[in-house]
């Protein structure tokens, strides 16, 4: 009898899986069943066959035999050889359905004995508090009441190390075992070491001469640990994280006109005691380049070159960058569009000139293929409507197709922070002349509940409850509602943002509010009411303009407690007012637009006019402007900025409550209402606010040689500002008791230090007034969140 037996074996209970054993086993098995073949096979080897007139299966409980037939492949009474015996073999313990497998042949019957694999009878999950157990069963392939497999169970164990090794984790091990159960069936746990953070306890560069190593720190998605190494994650090792950084020192250095930068590699050390990496990147940085002569060409009849060349705003002398090259590109394109030119792309020449170190950029207008957009396809949005995806495209079907501005409508989408993930793809479509457009997202969470509480030394105790829905309905309409108290201040407040309404490019918003104090800055109480509706849409590339009409209801109130002044008196006795008014706000941004990535201007200029209705009749007039650069190779920022507002009433007169009154937001180193008039005298010190405000600050940022992963800089500053003006009415209620009343201006001075903090980027400030009036209050030290500008 000649018997070939291949056979494989589960491990005891509770065993560890390896399958690089149970491969040698097998190989073993194999070898010593050809071996007992050659000892009672007939010489020569090569001519013995088989003819197999019947096939019994033996040990199958679950498995059909037409089914173990099906693998072996042997057909009855057809003549085969001892290697095909052999395929037919492999062919049943390829199926993974099998512990062990023999092939008995006995004369002209062959006897399959098999041996099931067990059926996983639950997945369970030991040692893991990182990742929790329902994570790691989306992970694992492995499945209850299926059959159990042994190169899936080690598959699995990689993939939970891998999602550890995501996480820092590169100690961390993931050992299988089984243990056995009744009725062929076997528990599949997995036991997880999870190991250590392995941080990142260094960042380095090498071949870097132009920026510092603290400079291109901040840069980098990836962080060094720091004193908040428990709350910040971005200072573990993460391959993919080392891939992104790459790129974004790579477009670091490309938008300030190093064209030649690369990154050469990047060489991560890992600690002796494997809890801790040293990444250095080795760069080389290039020279810098700027923009040579700039001009437009084209051979197509119908384009004016001229016209184009006045549009664009690339000058010679700027440092080159992609960007700008790409912002002009979708500018003279959608010139080209706006004059009936379609079909017409816009293809930038380059040429290099090593000499001056500077790149020729030549703008030519050539005619693209005529392919048009059959349709745009929207997959993946479960909550937010197709229309809130199709409005961030330029295009509709049937539109010519624009490789250019179907990008540019991928990041508008990516930019709604709707979606998780986003991806933008065309295809051909029909025809090699229609594409097809597919959008394909994945949604997240948009919504918010927070409770908060807080405490002030002037307002003593508060609670603070607000929800806010940036995507409301899947309409991409933004709603916020929030309940604020203290001891002394209570604000409700309630906005909704429509940002196309009827389907354009006008955004319309509504606010409403209604906000009560108890002395908050004074001896009195206020209450305020405001309902606005407002529309803003764009006027230019960075401007954008506001129209508002807004109806505001505001009464002083006496607590019969507190020493009021005459002037106060007289404005409570007026009993509550309504305000009627229409307005407008022009913007100019080129924070985000700009040509320049470490400058850039915001401009403001709004008024407000009432006596539409109301009570009163007046003119309210606000301007503001910031600006900003960066200096001694982006070290150190340098930020000014001014702002001042004029109220000018011919009906009715201005009281405290409308009037300007400033604190630490506008101008640094006083009280909120700590400059300006006031009436004083017998016990009074009231704050009156002006009916006009200046305020100019001056400020420096820069690093204090602590390590950036500390996220602490230092800065100065010097703020001048004034605020006075009163009606002659109210002069006449202070009866020679107001002070103040003219323009003087006050000087501060003082210094920052910024936090980039777990709970948010703090500011504190420590301030001097150096030039003060003698009723003033002057404050020495606030904390603030700090603001971005």
């Amino acid at each position: 009898m000649t018997k070939v037996i291949f056979a494989r074996n589960l491990r005891r209970s509770g065993e560890k899986l390896n399958v690089a054993k149970v491969a040698k086993a097998v190989a073993v098995s194999i070898a010593l069943g050809a071996g007992v073949g050659v000892a009672t096979l007939p010489t020569p080897v090569h001519a013995q066959s088989y003819a197999f007139t019947s096939v019994t299966i033996e040990g199958n409980q679950r498995i059909e035999a037409g089914t173990i037939l099906t693998y072996a492949g042997i057909a009855r009474g057809a003549r085969i050889s001892g290697a095909e015996l052999n395929d037919a073999y492999q062919r049943i313990l390829g199926s993974g359905l099998f512990e062990s497998v023999e092939l008995i042949p006995q004369g002209s019957r062959l006897v399959i004995r098999v041996v099931e694999f067990p059926t996983v009878n639950r997945i369970a999950f030991e040692g893991n508090r990182r990742i929790k157990d329902e994570d790691l069963s989306a992970i694992v392939q492995s499945q209850s009441r299926r059959v159990f497999s042994p190169r899936v169970a080690e598959a699995d164990a990689q993939a939970i190390s891998e999602a550890y090794v995501q996480q820092g984790r590169i100690a961390a091990r993931v050992s299988p075992k089984v243990i056995r159960r009744s009725d062929n069936r076997v528990d599949l746990v997995f036991e997880v070491f999870e190991g250590g953070v392995s941080e990142i306890e260094r960042i380095g560069f090498v071949g870097n001469g132009v920026y510092s190593d603290n400079r291109l720190r901040r840069v980098l998605e990836t962080k060094q640990a720091g004193l908040l190494r428990a709350l910040i994650r971005k200072d573990t090792f993460v391959e993919d994280r080392i891939e992104f950084d790459k790129q974004l020192l790579n477009d670091f250095y490309q938008a300030r006109g190093y064209v030649d930068f690369r990154v050469t590699g990047v060489n991560a050390e890992l600690a002796q005691e494997r809890d801790g990496y040293f990444v250095t990147f080795n760069i080389e940085e290039g020279q810098q380049f700027a923009v040579g002569a700039v001009s437009v060409t084209s051979d197509l009849p119908d384009v004016d070159t001229e016209l184009f060349q006045s549009r664009v705003k690339l000058r010679e002398g700027q440092i080159y960058s992609p960007t700008r090259v790409e912002n002009e590109i979708a500018r003279l394109e959608r010139l080209a569009i706006k004059e009936g030119l379609n079909f017409v792309r816009v293809d930038p020449r380059v040429t290099r000139n090593d000499r001056d170190l500077t790149l020729d950029v030549e703008f030519n207008l050539t005619r693209g293929e005529r392919i048009f957009v059959e349709r745009i396809d929207i997959e993946g949005n479960t909550t937010t409507l197709d229309r809130v995806v199709r409005r961030q495209f330029d295009v509709v079907e049937g539109d010519p197709f624009n490789p250019r501005a179907i990008r540019e409508s991928a990041e508008r989408i990516r930019a709604l922070g709707f979606f998780s993930k986003s991806d933008v793809q065309a295809r051909e479509g029909s025809s090699p002349q229609q594409v097809i457009v597919d959008v394909d997202v994945e949604e997240q969470p948009t919504g918010a509940l927070s409770f908060g509480g807080s405490y002030s030394t002037t307002d003593g105790f508060g609670a603070a409850i607000s929800f806010s829905e940036r995507n409301f309905l899947g309409r991409g309409q933004a709603l916020s509602l929030g309940f604020n108290t203290s001891s002394s201040a209570r604000n409700y407040s309630f906005s909704f943002l429509e940002p196309a309404f009827l389907g354009r490019n006008v955004a319309f918003g509504l606010d409403l509010s209604y906000f009560e104090t108890d002395g908050l800055a004074a001896d009195w109480d206020t209450a305020e009411g405001l309902f606005q509706p407002s529309f803003s849409f764009p006027v230019s590339e960075n401007g954008r303009l506001q129209l508002r009409y807004g109806l505001r209801f505001t009464e002083m109130l006496d607590p019969g407690d507190g020493a009021i002044g005459n002037v106060i008196a007289s404005e409570i006795a007026q009993g509550p007012r309504f305000d009627s008014y229409l307005g407008y706000t022009y913007s100019y941004d080129t924070r985000r637009t700009g040509l320049n990535p470490n400058a850039g201007v915001l401009l403001e200029f709004g008024q407000d006019f009432a006596g539409l209705g109301g009570d009163s009749t007046y003119i309210k007039t606000q301007a503001k402007a910031v600006a900003q650069t960066k200096i001694l190779n982006e070290e150190v920022t340098l930020r000014a900025s001014f702002e001042g507002g004029a109220l000018s009433y011919s009906k009715g007169n201005s009281r405290s409550i409308d009037r300007f009154q400033i604190g630490t937001s506008v101008m640094r180193g006083f009280e909120y209402g700590g400059i300006g008039p006031r009436e004083i005298g017998g016990g009074v010190n009231d704050p009156l606010g002006g009916n006009f405000f200046a305020v100019a600050k001056f400020e420096a940022e820069f690093p204090v040689g602590l390590p950036e992963e500390y996220g602490i800089s230092g800065g100065v500053f010097y703020d001048i500002g004034s605020v006075w003006g009163l009606d002659g009415s109210t002069m006449a209620a202070g009866a020679g008791n107001i002070v103040s009343e003219g323009f003087d201006a006050r000087h501060v001075v003082g210094v920052s230090i910024f936090w980039d903090s777990a709970i948010g980027p703090l500011r504190l400030n420590f301030s001097e007034a150096v030039k003060k009036q003698k009723n003033d209050k002057p404050l020495n030290f606030n904390l603030t969140i700090s603001t971005e500008f």
